[in-house]
């Protein structure tokens, strides 16, 4: 498959596949880069699509950035190759992972996209800190007080936590079909099926995956569901 390493606007990116006018943009998960689009970009290729994927802050060819892959940073970053892909192909559709996904709850409605797909996404992530906050016994009333809360996954936020309260997904009107791991311990199947039913989204439950879908068996499972996903149009 053609790979083209490439810099957009300081960012660095790949864009896989071979010349097409539609294309899919390929945003990553936390601790993940842009090299984590070679599965779909070949499945992606196969159907006529290609793929551009880049490095969020803090990740791949970033990893030694100060700027934190916060909402903040990332959303930013996000808008730059969304511009990037509507002003090179003429259809775009969209593919995110988990964070990955929730920067583009925030971004991507803002564009024609035809399609999306996404994997493990974080949906709610109010539900998210406020279960990070249980697992670590840090109150409401400390994140305040100390602004910022050292934990093993990641630093909590009250800044973030504010921003998260303050701007709740309350439209997406992208078709979008969704692959949840029914063993994720970051978003609840309540919190996935509530989103799917109300933004009527095509839901996949593998039960026994969790939510990076690392397992050799999640393999062909994310690979039968990106196939059959790719063109479908999300919407039940």
């Amino acid at each position: 498959m053609k790979i083209e390493n490439c810099m957009i606007q300081g960012i660095p990116a790949i864009i896989w596949g071979e010349p097409s006018e539609k294309a899919y943009l390929f945003v990553h998960g936390k601790l993940s880069s842009k090299d984590a689009a070679a599965a779909f970009a070949q499945i992606a290729q196969e159907k006529g699509y290609q793929t551009l994927s880049f490095d969020l802050p803090q990740h791949g060819g970033r990893a030694g950035e100060f700027e934190r892959c916060d909402i903040w940073n990332g959303t930013r970053d996000l808008k730059r190759m969304c511009d990037a892909a509507f002003a090179r192909w003429q259809k775009v559709s969209l593919f995110g992972c988990s964070l990955g996904a929730y920067f583009s709850l925030h971004v991507c409605g803002n564009y024609p996209f035809r399609n999306c797909l996404f994997q493990s996404p974080i949906v709610d992530m109010e539900y998210l800190i406020r279960q990070m906050m249980v697992w670590f016994g840090v109150t409401e009333e400390r994140l305040e007080r100390e602004r910022e809360v050292d934990t093993p996954i990641d630093v909590l936020s009250w800044d973030y936590f504010q921003y998260v309260l303050d701007h709740p997904i309350t439209r997406w009107d992208i078709p979008t079909a969704i692959l949840y791991g029914g063993r994720d311990n970051l978003q609840s199947r309540q919190v996935m099926q509530t989103f799917a039913n109300r933004f009527h989204c095509r839901l996949t439950v593998s039960e026994c995956s969790e939510h990076p879908f690392m397992q050799p068996s999640d393999a062909p499972i994310v690979e039968d569901w990106m196939g059959r996903s790719i063109e479908l149009g999300g919407k039940a």
